[in-house]
């Protein structure tokens, strides 16, 4: 698969998971809000403590979803492949997707579930599409020949 394809679906892929960051912060301020307003208590948790929970978890979630983002670019504007630490993350990413969409469908509905198989699918091409990452070649060194038919 050529840049013709792999840039464009990092790029979009990067736009969602920058949109599904924003969303992910305002959903659980929303939740904060909700809590620390109505002083709502969980098995006896303090509702400080839960609102503050909820406004962290959904800044490191962010975050998160942020950097990968910013991995997706970094590879659609380089054309290149994604190294030791950036894999990893992004692999972590698609199978925080698949378990949300495996949560989403039983608690939010078909909708939700598709939407992050949708987020799931564009990493999960993105990953293949960049396969091992390559170095270009220095120059006046031969080129890398191919496996030979013997």
């Amino acid at each position: 698969m050529g840049a013709v394809v792999r840039r464009p679906v990092a790029w979009v892929a990067a736009i969602v998971l920058l949109v599904e960051a924003v969303g992910f912060v305002f959903v659980n301020g929303l939740m904060a809000t909700v809590v620390d307003n109505q002083q709502m208590s969980l098995a006896g948790l303090d509702p400080d403590a839960m609102s503050t929970g909820a406004w962290s978890a959904g800044v490191a979630t962010g975050f998160y979803l942020v950097v990968c983002a910013v991995l997706l670019v970094r590879a659609a504007i380089t054309d290149r492949g994604f190294g030791r630490v950036a894999k990893p993350v992004l692999i972590s990413c698609a199978v925080l997707h698949g378990l949300l969409g495996a949560l989403a469908v039983g608690l939010v509905g078909w909708t939700a579930f598709l939407s992050m198989m949708v987020v799931l699918g564009l990493l999960v091409l993105t990953l293949v599409a960049y396969g091992e990452r390559t170095e270009p070649a220095p120059e006046g060194a031969p080129a890398e020949a191919g496996p030979s038919a013997a």
